[in-house]
């Protein structure tokens, strides 16, 4: 079913609503780069999909048109007269009042398959990554419009790694699909962005104790990022420190942004098997 574009300025005229800086609140206007998006998620007609900030149901509505149910997220409360208005034809979406962050996913589906297609507030993105790639009831794919330098970062393998680009490479592999520019947006934002796709492994890289393991080390030493490493995991691993880093085959010297996930599946393995 082809869609006409909403006119983004006009809706907003329409319901007296003002975009919110508070709320991360940039709509994605282009009709075309939408398309796009849908594309690059390979929605198909069997799909169940969640929508993170719905906004004013312009991805909503071409999602409901490619998929078999759409359940939309919102959590400011002024957009839902246009929302519901936008939505009003569509039977196979679920719109649900909440904070995405506070929502347990097995609250939302039953089963791992689900597609997450999102345009998501920026300043939110570490967050939902992780309380995505973490739940209990997975989806197997994330598709997110994120700041540029963001997605950059997350594809970072061997040098000036992050927390959030370690914790996307031990549950999924990703991908820049595309890069929007700051015009195709209203109000336009001061940052280029770009589409991120995770394809989240079935299993991922490391048992459930060892993950757990892996983020008490990582966590620790990305919270003293500038130190190194045989200072900022010290009070973790105690006198046995050297002995795993010399097992692992790191250098004490490194500081956590130095270590690819081979590194620290590496120092992982040698701390769980004592």
């Amino acid at each position: 079913m082809a869609l006409e574009p909403l006119h983004v300025p006009s809706l907003l005229k329409r319901f007296g609503i003002r975009p919110k800086k508070s709320l991360g609140q940039n709509f994605l206007a282009d009709h075309n780069t939408l398309l796009k998006i849908v594309g690059d998620a390979q929605v198909a007609p069997s799909d169940h999909v969640l929508e993170i900030g719905a906004g004013l149901g312009n991805l909503t509505r071409i999602l409901a048109t490619h998929a078999e149910h759409v359940t939309a997220i919102e959590i400011d409360d002024h957009l839902y007269p246009a929302l519901e208005t936008v939505l009003t034809s569509f039977d196979n979406v679920r719109l649900v009042k909440g904070d995405i962050l506070t929502l347990p996913m097995e609250s939302l589906f039953s089963e791992d398959g689900y597609l997450v297609v999102a345009n998501i507030p920026y300043y939110i993105t570490s967050a939902v990554i992780r309380h995505l790639l973490e739940a209990v009831v997975k989806p197997q794919r994330i598709v997110l419009t994120m700041q540029r330098e963001v997605a950059e970062r997350i594809l970072t393998r061997d040098e000036k790694m992050s927390l959030l680009s370690l914790s996307v490479q031990v549950y999924g592999k990703a991908r820049i699909a595309s890069h929007i520019p700051a015009g195709s947006f209203y109000p336009p934002p001061k940052v280029d962005s770009s589409v991120l796709v995770i394809e989240v492994y079935d299993q991922p890289q490391l048992s459930g104790a060892e993950i757990h393991q892996l983020f008490s080390l990582a966590h620790a030493a990305f919270n003293q990022k500038r130190k190194m490493l045989r200072n900022s995991l010290k009070p973790i691993l105690g006198e046995s420190l050297n002995t795993y880093l010399e097992t692992a085959e790191i250098d004490s010297s490194h500081r956590p942004e130095d270590l690819s996930l081979e590194d620290w599946i590496r120092l992982v393995k040698a701390v769980t098997k004592t």
